[in-house]
């Protein structure tokens, strides 16, 4: 999954040609993340997200690591965010989506960073919302904290990654396979990467105080628990699945109906 996958056209953010342009937040927002089915969530991020998405890590033997929420289990569908564009009431938002249209981009090492806007957003325009210059060519209150934001999720992200090594570099990374059933319905999901409780209670006193003394312990933790979340998603899938096939049989009777009055 790559960082900039929702952004069609990302350039940098530029006072001259961005001088004028302003935003707003349309109410169909979040439709550019409807086509995926998982998002990079940092380790700050895991007491709230575990509550609603299952947390796992992504990666290869020998590889980097991260870790993702699961916002759908099928590919290319994110079960939280419907046709109307709209996040779930009520459900955490990732900061890896509240950033959009902005991302900071650049090498991965690099000590500077560019922020970057997509574009293709369609809340930008020179009417109506937020500034991203003053007049004098200044940034705004606005962009300052959008920046900020990008600078502390980028970090925290930086800090997960270490995290996810460390959980490598134990060998408690097990490769699985999710069966979900729900409904009749059975799915295997693969390529995701868990904790190995056994392996975990397996490691001796110094390495486990380690991960305790490093809040590493209540990540992964927090990971645990919010694998009871497949069955959540495997609900919340169903329950689309029978509303898309009422609103078909609700249009087919109407089509019917119409046809035998004319």
């Amino acid at each position: 999954m790559a960082s900039l996958i929702f952004y069609e056209k990302a350039v940098a953010l530029d006072r001259n040609r961005h001088q004028t342009l302003k935003i707003q937040t349309k109410a169909d927002h979040f439709l550019f993340s409807r086509k995926t089915n998982s998002v990079f969530i940092a380790g700050s991020e895991f007491a709230e997200a575990s509550h609603d998405y299952p947390i796992v890590f992504v990666g290869q033997e020998n590889g980097p690591f991260t870790a993702v929420a699961l916002v759908g289990l099928s590919n290319d569908d994110n079960l939280m965010v419907g046709a109307e564009g709209v996040w779930e009431a009520g459900a955490y938002i990732p900061a890896f989506i509240r950033r959009y249209p902005f991302v900071l981009a650049g090498a991965e090492q690099a000590e500077t960073l560019t922020v970057c806007l997509d574009e293709a957003y369609a809340g930008l325009g020179e009417k109506e919302g937020e500034s991203f210059f003053n007049p004098d060519g200044t940034e705004t209150t606005y962009l300052k904290n959008v920046i900020e934001f990008l600078r502390l999720f980028h970090a925290e992200m930086h800090r997960t990654n270490a995290f996810a090594s460390k959980l490598a570099e134990l060998g408690l990374l097990s490769s699985k396979v999710i069966t979900v059933e729900f409904e009749g319905q059975k799915r295997n999901l693969e390529g995701l990467w868990l904790v190995d409780e056994q392996k975990l209670r397996a490691l001796d006193d110094a390495q486990t105080l380690d991960l305790v003394r490093s809040g590493y312990m209540g990540l992964i933790y927090a990971h645990f628990l919010s694998l009871s979340n497949v069955v959540r998603l495997a609900r919340r899938e169903d329950d689309r699945r029978k509303a898309e096939v009422a609103r078909a049989l609700s249009a087919k009777a109407t089509e019917s109906g119409t046809n035998v009055v004319h």
